[in-house]
């Protein structure tokens, strides 16, 4: 029997993981009928189907699931493969895909991993958790930083460091006037907070429900930055890790003695790409960055992480 060809495998993998036929052909560079083709040339050829069509989208069929665990291990091994030859031949030339939910711990690493490779292209995008975790899944992004642990067996996560969450408020607000406050003080008060799947919003609210306190919520923002200009206009209070509050004479932190909320900083890839050369680099500019080490030029990266990293991978909660 004759076995579907290389192309019409990357055209099924492709559909799979993007969920449409136009996704895929865009994913691939080629045209959507192509994609086409190629997927129906698979069932006809082997009586099976793959897809459900749903809208402008498609689903996996039971058959079309089991084929796909397949042609992701086959897609995850090419991966792999280009690049370790990538890595021999141009000694670190490549391209280094890093999803972050903000600019502010990914930035270090990127300083700290261009000094060791100043060849190596960078792309940063930035999106909630859920969505890096997804792209790390998908092959989409290569290495992933967020505010949480990551209990999933397919992904190896190393733990980086803890930052505490301020409320702050506009120079103009009543509280902005207290020297002491509890976080009892801010019961009932109005806040402006990240949509729901923010993992600042999510650690907050729960700190604040540990600790019996309510607070209101009439207006959610899609950025930080977004919040930080509506806090500024006297249209609640705010909430951002320490890390990321840029002073400003329109703000102020609120002195809260008893807040002691924060989430972790992680850093995750694909278990099975942990040792890739350009990934294993990433986490060892990481642990260096965690240590408190400088990573002076040239200096030879481990190509397996610290073993520590490993053993602390699940550890860490969200509240001090």
């Amino acid at each position: 029997m004759d076995l579907s060809s290389s192309a019409e495998l990357k055209a099924f993998d492709a559909t799979a993981r993007s969920g449409s036929m136009s996704a895929a052909a865009r994913l691939l560079g080629i045209r959507q009928p192509t994609i086409s083709a190629h997927i129906a040339g698979l069932e006809k050829r082997f009586g099976v189907e793959l897809f459900v069509r749903r809208g402008r989208g498609v689903e996996l069929t039971t058959f079309g699931h089991a084929l796909h665990e397949v042609s992701n291990r086959i897609y995850r091994a090419e991966q792999q493969a280009a690049l370790l030859l990538l890595s021999a031949r141009s000694q670190y030339e490549g391209h280094l895909k890093i999803s972050a939910v903000g600019p502010y711990n990914v930035l270090p690493m990127l300083a700290g991993y261009r000094a060791l490779f100043p060849k190596i292209r960078l792309a940063v995008s930035v999106g909630d958790s859920r969505q890096i975790v997804e792209g790390i899944l998908d092959h989409r992004d290569d290495v992933g930083v967020l505010l949480h642990a990551v209990d999933d067996e397919r992904v190896y996560c190393v733990p980086y460091r803890r930052q505490a969450l301020i409320v702050f408020a506009a120079a103009t607000h009543p509280l902005a006037r207290l020297k002491d406050m509890q976080l009892s003080d801010l019961e009932g008060q109005e806040f402006v907070l990240r949509e729901q799947g923010s993992q600042t919003r999510s650690v907050f609210e729960a700190g604040l429900s540990a600790a019996g306190v309510r607070v209101r919520s009439s207006l959610e923002m899609g950025s930080r930055e977004a919040v930080r200009e509506a806090v500024a206009q006297g249209l609640g209070l705010g909430v951002v890790a320490q890390t990321a509050f840029l002073p400003d004479s329109r703000l102020t932190v609120l002195p809260i003695a008893d807040m002691a909320i924060s989430t972790h900083v992680h850093v995750i890839c694909l278990a099975e790409r942990q040792s890739a050369p350009l990934i294993a680099g990433f986490l060892e500019v990481v642990n260096r960055l965690k240590r408190g080490d400088s990573a002076p030029v040239g200096l030879p990266v481990a190509r397996d992480p610290a073993p520590r990293a490993a053993s602390e991978a699940r550890s860490g909660g969200s509240l001090a």
